[in-house]
């Protein structure tokens, strides 16, 4: 049974650091592009960043600088660097591994106070 399972979420002031991360199992995580994504409230889900399998990497322009998305595949681990948070980063982060596999974690509450 594939599963994802997101860590690392939190309370943290304006211009602070979280690292989160993501545990898969049940499948070749290695060869998964995978993905966070975040859904603030009343907002639609949105993808921060990205790596492929060959860790070619992409972010959103309002992350760019600010988080670096990495992997493990040896410990089967995503995760997401977040430094310089604003309060607008505020939000429930999953974890995804984008399609044709099309798993989501159950997400992480990450609160940037101001």
């Amino acid at each position: 049974q594939v599963q994802l399972v997101e860590s690392g979420g939190g309370l943290v002031q304006a211009g602070g650091s979280l690292r989160l991360s993501c545990a898969a199992s049940g499948w070749i995580f290695s060869i998964a592009t995978m993905g966070w994504y975040r859904q603030a409230p009343g907002k639609q889900r949105e993808l921060v960043a990205s790596i492929t399998g060959v860790d070619s990497t992409k972010y959103a322009d309002s992350v760019k600088g600010r988080f670096a998305i990495s992997r493990d595949n040896a410990k089967n681990t995503l995760y997401l660097q977040m430094n310089s948070l604003k309060p607008e980063d505020t939000a429930v982060y999953y974890c995804h591994a984008l399609p044709p596999w099309n798993y989501w974690g159950q997400g992480t509450q990450v609160t940037v106070s101001s």
